[in-house]
């Protein structure tokens, strides 16, 4: 009987890659995102490598779909004790003092409210299995600030506060906390999605970075972190490109 894990924001990215991994892993995944069609062909491709994957259509924002991830986790065959919060997002760049209120509701409903309901859906599995572990997928943003990234560094900050105040309550208990911490990771939809679509000011992101991440590398983390001995808990994983040495210091070619 497989150990099952769920990945939040499967359908893309570093949520995609993250599947794959465990996967290959040994773990059955329950893929979560909100793009069924998405889903499944990624379902289609783990299968394909030989791995074992369920599709689960999934809205982090939304209290009856997290109650139907719960219910599909009940169902899986094995017990869940992998639970990967990878669902999130930025949109926008502007300053404070002309940021859009409902780009920055949108921004705490995905990444901070969306971690809280589905850890409080999935936490009494975890606690069941007798070895659970929860990895949350902050930022970079979550430890520092920069200019126009007000929104989005105020719900990665309040994610990494919930991750360092859960593994607080659940000490004692057989569920660690993870907290991983990208920097800079080049993947298909997060700079386009910041930028509403826009692919040129998306791309300007990564202008002149030789080697930024990939969503693969962030992977990688998730899986290394995840299949240590129970009893070693990786409180904070921060992972940047070489190229970036802060927030703030970036290397770029030929600028």
């Amino acid at each position: 009987m497989s150990s099952v894990a769920i990945v939040t924001g499967a359908s893309s990215g570093i949520g995609a890659a993250t599947s794959r991994r465990l996967a290959a892993e040994g773990f059955h995944v329950l893929a979560a995102a909100r793009r069924s069609d998405r889903l499944a062909g990624l379902v289609a491709e783990i299968e394909a490598a030989g791995g074992r994957a369920t599709a689960v259509a999934c809205d982090v924002t939304s209290d009856e779909s997290v109650a139907a991830l719960a219910e599909a986790a009940g169902a899986a065959p094995g017990p869940v004790t992998l639970l990967v919060n990878n669902a999130g997002g930025a949109r926008g760049l502007d300053p404070v003092e002309s940021g859009s209120v409902e780009d920055w509701q949108w921004m705490y409903d995905v990444n901070v409210l969306g971690t809280l309901r589905v850890t409080q859906a999935l936490l009494p599995a975890l606690e069941a299995s007798g070895a659970g572990t929860i990895v949350v997928v902050s930022s970079t943003a979550g430890l520092g600030v920069y200019e126009g990234g007000g929104g989005y560094t105020a719900a990665k900050h309040a994610q990494t506060a919930i991750a360092g105040t859960l593994r607080l309550e659940l000490n004692g208990r057989p569920v660690r906390v993870i907290e991983i911490d990208p920097g800079m990771v080049r993947t298909e939809e997060f700079s386009l999605v910041r930028f509403d679509g826009d692919a040129e000011r998306a791309a300007a992101v990564y202008a002149g970075v030789p080697e930024p991440l990939v969503a693969e590398d962030v992977a990688d983390c998730v899986a290394w972190c995840a299949t240590r001995p129970h009893h070693v808990n990786v409180d904070r994983l921060v992972v940047r490109p070489l190229a970036q040495a802060a927030q703030h210091k970036v290397h770029r070619v030929g600028q």
